[in-house]
């Protein structure tokens, strides 16, 4: 691994000021990250620590919003979201495995853009909204906005996610399935995500480059999708997963309990 500058800001604006140049990346849990470094993909000469900007609560009244440094593990845990947003904790028993959870962050996981990735597709069908903050303020848009492809996000260079507010679920019902080709906690094959309501809403991850929204349950909806072929299985397999897992998830979602 190239030799790097830890920095640890103590405010925002300080973090945006480190951020401020190329070689420069946001650490948050760095599970993602670090791997990256090893593997010689990145080459940042500045990590700049989040940890120190108070960004890690949870809170929930009415909605629910987490801070960026909000642990995945955290979530796991918190009686509030078993109780309000239960998908979202059944999610994420089975995402990678507890040490990794212990340590990775939401922030994290919506900034590395990796469409493999399962809160992404799950908080875009729940119509969650990101807040970015940058050296000219906030702004908060969609899940969706976050991505532009394949491991790329639309953040600024000196832009952080600092929370995520997710609605509440009320009278929709939810559900999230994927299929992984070896553990249950290995990156997916693919994934769905289901949010049955007013104005059901499909997202499909993993198959794609980002999580990307269905314009319906249909064969004609998934014929639209360009299937992205990879390590978990070839373009024809991942579509024929789709149509078995879709199925599958739009009836888990009409048996969820309010």
């Amino acid at each position: 691994m190239a030799p790097f500058e830890l920095a640890e800001p103590g405010s925002l604006a300080e973090a945006f000021a480190l951020l401020d140049a190329e070689d420069a990346r946001a650490l948050s849990g760095g599970t993602a990250l670090m791997l990256m470094m090893k593997a010689g993909v990145l080459r940042p000469r500045r990590l700049v620590s989040l940890r120190k900007l108070g960004l890690d609560r949870i809170e929930s009244d009415g909605e629910l919003r987490i801070g960026a440094m909000a642990t995945l593990r955290s979530l796991e845990k918190s009686e509030s979201i078993r109780k309000r947003w239960p998908v979202l904790a059944q999610t994420l028993r089975t995402l990678s495995n507890v040490r990794v959870r212990n340590v990775a962050t939401v922030g994290g996981a919506l900034a590395h853009a990796d469409p493999h990735m399962d809160l992404p597709p799950l908080l875009m069908a729940l119509d969650a909204r990101v807040t970015i903050s940058g050296p000219g303020g906030e702004r908060r848009v969609p899940v969706e906005a976050l991505y532009a492809g394949y491991l790329e996000n639309t953040l600024k260079r000196n832009e952080i996610i600092t929370s995520v507010t997710v609605p509440a679920l009320g009278k929709r019902r939810a559900a999230y399935l994927k299929c992984t080709t070896r553990s249950a906690d290995d990156w997916p094959a693919v994934g769905v995500a289901v949010v049955l309501g007013d104005e059901d809403c499909i997202v499909v991850s993993a198959a794609t480059d980002r999580p990307t929204r269905l314009r319906g349950a249909d064969e004609a909806a998934l014929a639209e999708l360009r299937i992205e072929g990879d390590l978990h299985g070839s373009a024809d397999y991942k579509r024929q997963l789709l149509r078995v897992y879709l199925r599958r998830a739009i009836d888990e979602a009409r048996r969820a309990v309010h």
